[in-house]
């Protein structure tokens, strides 16, 4: 109780202690914008406000390290704006109808898969693996959106803007499915810097008979691709369920209004969803949509991006059965740019843990300090390092070096850098006002040498118990034999 109120009071003071953003005057947020491929100051729509939508899970399964990637990127992105003094306002939908396993317009319903995969209704398996996102999105201390909004709840409103699209003469009608014609939407392809011409050439992608251009996709289906399908609802056009990239579209536009400012997902995206969200999108309004597209780069495994596709996955559950918490996760991802590959290990992640387990034990060690602050104009110049490093298309390695510089700084007492780190982590969102001391967290391969290794000690085999301890310490971890049984280190 005592350690909560010290915090409560700590952190009431450091509001007090660091200048507010909004009163450096130089302060410019830069962005590197997918559509203009470079790197911009952001200018929002209105001022002070940022409208900000990004592609949610599918959830027919659950969700990756690599899929949290871009939840982890989008969060930063949302607390840099929230540093900053803007007021943000988040949409992200939830998918839970129409996503075919090929992520463009090719292969089986997600959902279906999921469900016969499960002997359940496709309705089981969304509201399961929802549930299951946002138990992991908390563990890593992404902070909610401010709008959820599920493809199932908003069918109406990609009905109408089909209709538009419709009136608008983007549209044909062919074997009882409608139809986006790109033909009609000039600048079909600029975000992926694709050419019509080429397109109309042709590429590797599903055939559709009925499809005029290959690049073509299907805005509401009648005629299902699939027999079992079970999502079905009335329409002009007769009873089907939509596409799916016209949920983004209608959702986005319903809370977001016809043009906002950012648009955030994954790489994947770029080539057929979020260039077939700004055809529908700018088809139905007839202008700029979206002012901001900002793409994450992969996690990748040896050369391969993590696919559920592949089988290739660790979700968070997996992580925690190695003897990873999220938050060491989330550490590994602040420690590479979210536009560069992020090459992901066990051996990766145990370096993340060894350093974030070291800035816990900082960060616990500072929190006991009641020295005063003295050296103000020092948290100032850190403090201003590290605004230039995330307002810097959301550097975070260099905001995380900074982060280190301070917690090095012999200049500062412990108390001033405690206030400091909880500063800066309102942005990185390693929780560290929460702190706790916690017991290691060992896995179950090391607990079984640690028993093999008290049962040589039990039977005076001290030659085989100094053998077992040189195995643990080369998996990681060192061997107190206390009263109370071994205590475990990380080396």
């Amino acid at each position: 109780m005592l350690d909560a109120l010290i915090i409560m009071a700590l952190t009431r003071l450091s509001q007090n202690i660091f200048k507010s953003v909004s009163l450096y005057p130089c302060i410019m947020v830069k962005l590197y914008n997918t559509l203009n491929r470079k790197k911009e100051e952001f200018i929002p729509i209105k001022e002070g406000h940022v409208g900000m939508y990004t592609c949610g899970p599918t959830v027919y399964w659950f969700p990756h390290v690599g899929n949290f990637r871009a939840y982890i990127f989008e969060d930063v992105l949302k607390r840099m704006f929230l540093y900053n003094d803007f007021k943000v306002k988040h949409v992200m939908n939830i998918t839970d109808v129409g996503h075919l396993t090929g992520d463009t317009d090719a292969g089986e319903d997600k959902m279906l898969v999921g469900a016969r995969r499960e002997g359940k209704t496709v309705w089981e398996v969304a509201k399961f693996y929802e549930e299951a996102f946002f138990v992991d999105a908390k563990k890593l201390n992404i902070i909610p959106p401010d709008i959820v909004c599920r493809a199932t709840d908003h069918i109406k409103d990609m009905i109408k803007l089909v209709q538009q699209l419709e009136k608008n003469n983007m549209t044909y009608i062919a074997n009882g499915n409608v139809y986006y014609d790109i033909s009609k939407f000039k600048s079909y392809g600029k975000l992926a810097r694709l050419k019509l011409d080429d397109l109309k050439a042709g590429v590797k992608i599903a055939i559709d008979e009925h499809k005029r251009n290959p690049h073509d996709f299907v805005l509401w289906f009648t005629r299902s691709k699939f027999h079992d399908q079970e999502m079905k609802w009335p329409s002009p056009w007769g009873i089907g369920y939509p596409g799916w990239h016209i949920e983004c579209s209608a959702m986005s536009m319903k809370y977001l209004g016809e043009h906002f400012d950012i648009h955030c997902g994954g790489m994947d995206l770029i080539p057929v969803h979020h260039t077939n969200e700004i055809a529908q999108s700018e088809g139905v309004t007839g202008h700029k949509w979206v002012n901001y597209w900002m793409h994450n780069e992969f996690l990748i495994v040896g050369k391969e991006k993590m696919s559920k596709s592949k089988g290739e996955i660790m979700t968070i559950s997996n992580l925690e059965k190695h003897g990873y918490c999220a938050k060491d996760y989330r550490y590994l991802c602040l420690n590479t740019h979210y536009k560069v590959p992020l090459a992901f290990s066990l051996e990766a992640m145990t370096s993340a843990k060894n350093s974030f387990e070291t800035l816990r034990e900082k960060v616990l060690d500072f929190r006991k300090s009641d020295k005063e602050i003295v050296h103000s104009g020092i948290l100032d110049k850190h403090r201003a390092d590290f605004i230039d490093a995330i307002n810097d298309d959301l550097n975070t390695p260099k905001a995380l070096a900074i982060m280190w510089t301070v917690v090095k700084d012999k200049e500062l007492n412990d108390r001033e850098k405690y206030l400091m780190l909880l500063d800066f982590d309102k942005v990185l969102g390693l929780d560290l006002e929460n702190l706790q001391h916690q017991d290691v967290i060992v896995p179950e391969e090391v607990m079984s040498v640690v028993r093999e290794r008290e049962r040589a000690r039990r039977n005076k085999d001290f030659k085989k118990s100094d053998q077992l301890r040189d195995v643990i310490k080369m998996m990681g971890f060192t061997v107190d034999d206390t009263a109370d049984g071994p205590k475990l280190k990380r080396v």
